[in-house]
């Protein structure tokens, strides 16, 4: 995750891209979407493997695909947001939507992903194994 809040963080920081829609955008379409704006990189083409839903503890709903490609990590040009900072100050700053991406097996991807994200590993393992 990007943000002041996040940055160089590892145990429970790192997520798949995700952000929020609306009834009127399937779930697949705003996946892509997000994989764009956060990463800056249109996401790979290929067959699409559904791992399913999980709900976050702060109640988000995250519907993840997996995709088998080759992406660089370095090629990543992340999307910002705006937000107060520091808290309360009144000043407006602009952040990165991520703080770094990595590729990483799935044993490594356990320590570090947001615990309710652990699921979509287990899935994706479950379907290469």
């Amino acid at each position: 995750m990007g943000g002041p809040y996040w940055t160089g963080r590892g145990a429970g920081a790192w997520t798949v891209p995700k952000g929020e829609y609306g009834d009127e955008e399937p779930a697949r379409d705003a996946a892509r979407r997000e994989f764009r704006e956060e990463l800056g990189l249109d996401p790979p083409d290929g067959e699409e493997i559904p791992l399913g839903e999980v709900r976050q503890a702060g109640g988000k709903l995250v519907t993840v695909w997996a995709v088998e490609a080759d992406l660089d990590p370095a090629a990543a040009v992340p999307g910002t947001f705006r937000m107060e900072w520091p808290r309360g100050s009144g000043r407006h700053q602009e952040f990165p939507e991520l703080d770094r991406v990595e590729w990483m097996d799935l044993d490594r991807a356990r320590e570090v992903i947001v615990s309710a994200q652990t699921a979509f590993l287990d899935r994706l393992a479950e379907h290469s194994g």
